[in-house]
C-alpha cells in the first residue's frame, strides 16, 4: 500500500501504535496505513485503537491468504463477502459442535470492489467468504482443513486477522469494512515452497492494487466532489476529524505480509 501513497508522515498513537498517513493521488482520500501483526485478537485490539484515534470512514484489512478453492490461484485476490470465525463452537463429549459466526462486509465497499474489478487488468478478483482462524494451514488433509470443508465450504481463502478487523469496525459505529487478500499459497504442503518463491510479496501487491481501485470507486461521504454515482452526499455527521488542518477521510489499512 505504501507505494501508492504520497507525502507520507509517520504518527505515533499515545500507546505506541504507529501509522503512516498520506494522500492517495488523484482522489480525495487520505489513507492511514498500519502493520498490525499476526492474529485476530491483536488485529481487533489495535484496529479499535486506531479507529478511536483517527475516526476513519472505512476500514480495509489488506494482506495475504491461502486459497481454499481449486479455481482461486496464487496471485489472485479474494474480496471477502463475509468473514467466518472458524473456531467458534462448543466442545462436548459428542464432539465439536460448530456455532458459526459470520461478519458481513460493507455492501457499499463490496459494490465498489465489484465495479473496480471489471476494469482491472492483470489480476483475477474473486468474491467469496474468507475464513479466519488462529492457524497457518499448510496441510490440506488435516483435521482443520476437513473442519473448514464440512462447515465453511464456500470460503475462498483462509487467513488469521480478518475477523478481528471486521469486529473492530462493527463495534465502533458499524464502519464500512472490507477484507482484501492476495493469494500467496494453496494452504497445503507446498506453502513453504510458494513463500520461498516470492509469492507473498506478489500477493500483497495484487491485494494493494485492488484496494486502491476500490478507493477510487468509493468516494468519501463528505469530500472530493461531494458526489457519487448515487448522487450528492450528506454531511459528515461528525464521522471525520480535522487532522493537521486537513480533513481526514482515511481507511485504516492493516497490512500483514509475513504470515496470515
Amino acid at each position: 500500500m505504501r507505494a501508492y501513497i504520497e507525502d507520507r508522515e509517520e504518527r505515533v498513537h499515545p500507546k505506541g501504535t504507529r501509522v503512516e498517513i498520506g494522500r492517495l493521488p488523484d482522489s480525495p482520500w487520505q489513507v492511514a496505513v498500519s502493520e498490525l501483526g499476526v492474529g485476530a485478537e491483536r488485529a481487533a485490539a489495535l484496529a479499535t485503537q486506531l479507529i478511536e484515534w483517527l475516526h476513519p470512514q472505512a476500514v480495509f484489512f489488506v494482506g495475504v491468504a491461502g486459497s481454499l478453492k481449486d479455481d482461486i490461484n496464487i496471485g489472485d485476490v479474494v474480496v471477502g463477502t463475509q468473514v467466518y470465525e472458524i473456531h467458534s463452537g462448543k466442545q462436548t463429549d459428542e464432539g465439536f459442535k460448530v456455532r458459526p459466526k459470520a461478519l458481513p462486509s460493507s455492501h457499499a465497499l463490496e459494490q465498489a470492489a465489484r465495479s473496480a474489478a471489471r476494469d482491472l487488468e492483470g489480476v483475477e478478483v474473486h468474491f467469496a467468504p474468507i475464513a479466519t482462524g488462529d492457524v497457518v494451514l499448510a496441510d490440506s488433509e488435516s483435521d482443520i482443513a476437513r473442519h473448514i470443508e464440512s462447515h465453511y465450504n464456500d470460503a475462498g481463502a483462509i487467513e488469521m486477522e480478518g475477523s478481528g478487523a471486521a469486529n473492530a469496525a462493527h463495534f465502533n459505529g458499524q464502519l464500512d469494512a472490507l477484507v482484501i487478500r492476495g493469494i500467496s499459497d494453496r494452504a497445503d504442503a507446498n506453502k513453504r515452497k510458494a513463500d520461498a518463491g516470492g509469492s507473498q510479496k506478489r500477493a500483497a501487491a495484487q491485494a494493494a492494487s485492488v484496494t486502491v481501485a476500490v478507493l477510487r470507486k468509493h468516494l468519501p461521504r463528505d469530500g472530493g466532489s461531494g458526489d457519487s454515482e448515487e448522487g450528492p452526499q450528506a454531511g459528515s455527521g461528525g464521522d471525520h476529524i480535522d487532522f493537521r488542518g486537513g480533513t481526514f477521510y482515511g481507511p485504516v489499512i492493516g497490512k500483514q505480509v509475513g504470515g496470515r
